[in-house]
């Protein structure tokens, strides 16, 4: 395992350097999702656009599959410059920037689209800008989808349903404490040992959205699935502040608007994957709850809201998102 470990970190290797060779300069960009998956797709995307804009000059290499790191690791290595870029998951962020709670709240959001109308406007900007004291330039916002529950044990139609049973969640107190909400124990643990935790009945299950539940193979092992959707959380496109403040004025504002630029793309193969992956599990003999009142879930989540919902800034997010149309 050892020399295979050191085989594919050498390969990595020629690979990032045969992509240097054509630029001047090529930014390490982390993703924990496969190849193809929506958000890898949409990075490429906006390396494309980064190479026209700099006539060659900057380029983007995405690591995909966790191969710099799970979330967590990879976030730090970001802020240390180690790695360039990285696509992430708003939850690791919520215990470090403290903005990033209130687009993570259970039910924030009425619908995707009122997700896309938030994040695009002055509110998804003073999200952004919160990263910056924390060593990281946020860059745009991509959609994360619904995130609903699932489990290898029964149907879940009610809260009733999930009392006692054990789920994972992303590294996050806020997700902990919503978890626990509703009856269920929140577990803590990293993305990819999910599959091999329910397999084993370490956990009953996890909560995630349409294409997650497909590529990461969960459905293979936890084939039932509620949309209670109490989760739209979007994702967060970020650069090391030490890669940002090594590039000029001109090519900051490439690197930003190539950003900006990649998330209607990013937009349209989620939405793309999304139909497929529903199409596809449901295929596959995925029981898919459809009816249930979210509205006992919703009350469950104001204790979570008073927990989490405290200084002045945050009660005026949480305020401008409600008032949003």
């Amino acid at each position: 395992m050892k020399h295979l470990t050191t085989l594919a970190a050498l390969l990595a290797g020629v690979a990032f350097a045969g992509a240097a060779t054509a630029c001047e300069t090529t930014f390490r960009s982390s993703d924990t999702h496969p190849d193809g998956y929506p958000t890898v797709e949409a990075v490429k995307y906006m390396g494309q656009l980064l190479q026209e804009r700099s006539d060659g000059r900057l380029c983007i290499e995405v690591y995909h599959s966790a191969q710099l790191g799970e979330e967590k690791d990879s976030i730090e290595q970001t802020q240390f410059g180690v790695i360039d870029m990285n696509r992430v998951s708003l939850g690791p962020f919520n215990n470090i920037i403290e903005e990033t709670q209130v687009p993570s709240l259970p039910y924030i959001f009425r619908s995707v689209d009122h997700m896309h109308t938030v994040m695009d406007g002055e509110i998804g900007q003073q999200i952004l800008d919160a990263f910056t004291p924390h060593d990281l330039i946020g860059l745009a916002f991509y959609d994360g989808g619904s995130r609903s529950f699932y489990n290898s044990q029964k149907p879940i139609k009610s809260m009733a349903d999930l009392e006692g049973m054990k789920f994972r969640v992303m590294q996050s107190d806020l997700f902990v404490d919503m978890v626990s909400a509703v009856g269920a124990n929140a577990t803590p643990m990293p993305y990819g040992e999910v599959y091999s935790s329910i397999q084993t009945g370490v956990i009953d299950g996890a909560e995630n959205n349409w294409p997650s539940y497909d590529s990461s193979g969960h459905f293979e092992v936890a084939k039932y699935y509620t949309l209670d959707q109490h989760l739209i959380v979007p994702e967060v496109l970020v650069m090391s502040k030490r890669t940002w403040d090594g590039l000029s004025a001109e090519d900051q504002e490439i690197v930003r608007q190539a950003a900006r630029d990649s998330v209607p793309e990013m937009r349209r193969l989620w939405a793309e994957q999304e139909a497929r992956s529903e199409a596809k599990l449901e295929a596959a003999g995925v029981e898919v709850v459809t009816d249930i009142d979210k509205t006992p879930f919703i009350e469950a989540m104001e204790p979570v809201y008073e927990k989490y919902v405290t200084s002045d800034v945050l009660k005026d997010l949480v305020a401008r998102i409600q008032a949003t149309e």
